[in-house]
């Protein structure tokens, strides 16, 4: 099995050396892709993007998104704002993936492998709130696979009956 939270710790530790940033970047790298990344309006946003060309989710996503970025950019460092590099990916993979599957994905707010896509994420970002008040440490970015699990057991269910 892949490490994915090593993985993307070894991607802002490059980025760090690359870009001489402080001592907290890569944390603060690390936790701004995933709480920008796993949350239901990434997904949903991403969705209603690729299947319908409405972009009204994403817009307030990045609104929100840009305010929590002030916060943790106190906090973290620059690292915050080179979280743009997985996002640009991840967003951009669902909105094009959304597009192409616009006939297999009827609706993306009532569809059940999305309710399950954006409840899995939900889940994620509890464990990654328990992170960032230093509760536990929890490795989110090991759960992102679970994201496509979903999905899959969705359409195996609705196969099997």
């Amino acid at each position: 099995m892949v490490a994915i939270e090593k993985r993307l710790s070894a991607l802002g530790d490059w980025l760090k050396a690359r870009f001489q940033g402080g001592s907290r970047f890569t944390e603060g790298f690390v936790a701004a892709s995933l709480l920008f990344c796993i949350g239901p309006m990434t997904i949903l946003g991403s969705l209603n993007n690729g299947l319908l060309g409405d972009g009204t989710i994403l817009v307030v996503k990045s609104t929100m998104d840009g305010l929590v970025s002030i916060a943790l950019t106190g906090t973290y460092g620059i690292g915050v704002g080179f979280s743009v590099l997985p996002i640009v990916v991840y967003q951009g993979g669902l909105s094009l993936l959304a597009a192409s599957l616009g006939a297999v994905i009827p609706n993306p707010t009532t569809a059940p492998s999305i309710v399950l896509v954006t409840g899995t994420g939900g889940i994620m970002l509890l464990g990654l709130g328990l992170n960032l008040l230093d509760i536990g440490k929890i490795k989110v970015a090991s759960f992102l696979p679970a994201l496509g699990l979903g999905p899959v057991l969705s359409w195996l269910a609705q196969t099997i009956t």
